[in-house]
């Protein structure tokens, strides 16, 4: 068992806390018996497990190794309020071949609680892969992660450059949503295609104009109260629903 926070291992495991170590490693951190049990099931290459001595774990976890620690280091490498005593490395999983009609196309979004939530509305609402574009928040970030309740296990999800996206997916047969207030049709008044790649873009900035430019159609959910926008992880939700239904 390990007791010192100055052990390597530990120190290592730290380190995973910053996206340029999880980069170079190319792992990541889960925390908590949920998590765990999702990158299990959905057969994700899971490094190691790292739980507190008196913490009991599930059966299939004997098939892994195992590193008990003690109180003091499992909160070193925590960043959850309430740990449970549990966490473990993750080997970093990136889609390869974009498939299926509904792909949701993520543009600069900065907060990882809206990010996550997309991720988990988008595996809910049966989207079939996410493409995040240059300046979104990293998808192995701890919040995102834990906001995703798991749905990072699930879908596919890519990272792209979304200017080059676009063109490819129009080749490909894709009508392209693009989400603004400006010249901009209800989304609920527009047809929708076999195939249709759905963009939402930074919190303040919105999707950037060059995609706006490119796309097929630019659509907006009406607001009839008194908000002067909506959050766009909220966005996302109704209009990927919109496409699914």
């Amino acid at each position: 068992m390990i007791t010192s926070v100055k052990n390597e291992r530990v120190k290592a495991w730290k380190k995973l806390h910053n996206r340029k170590e999880r980069n170079n490693n190319q792992t990541f951190l889960i925390e908590g018996f949920h998590l765990l049990e999702e990158a299990w099931k959905s057969d994700w290459v899971i490094r190691e497990i790292i739980a507190e001595e008196a913490v009991e774990l599930p059966n299939w976890c004997q098939n892994y190794e195992v590193e008990r620690v003690n109180e003091q280091v499992f909160e070193l490498i925590t960043q959850t309020q309430t740990p449970q005593g549990v966490a473990a490395v993750v080997e970093m999983k990136e889609a390869l071949e974009r498939e299926g009609n509904h792909l949701l196309l993520i543009d600069s979004v900065q907060d990882p609680g809206n990010l996550g939530t997309m991720i988990r509305t988008a595996d809910a609402a049966g989207m079939d892969g996410i493409v995040l574009g240059h300046g979104t928040v990293d998808v192995y970030n701890d919040k995102v992660i834990r906001s995703t309740q798991g749905s990072i296990f699930h879908i596919p999800i890519y990272h792209a450059n979304l200017s080059n996206e676009v063109i490819e997916l129009r080749k490909n047969g894709f009508k392209i949503w693009a989400t603004a207030l400006q010249n901009a049709k209800k989304y609920n008044e527009i047809t929708i295609d076999e195939k249709v790649a759905l963009i939402l873009g930074n919190e303040g900035a919105g999707v950037k104009k060059e995609l706006i430019d490119a796309a097929d159609e630019i659509v907006t959910i009406p607001i009839y109260g008194r908000a002067e926008s909506l959050n766009v992880s909220i966005a996302a939700g109704i209009l990927m629903y919109y496409l699914k239904r």
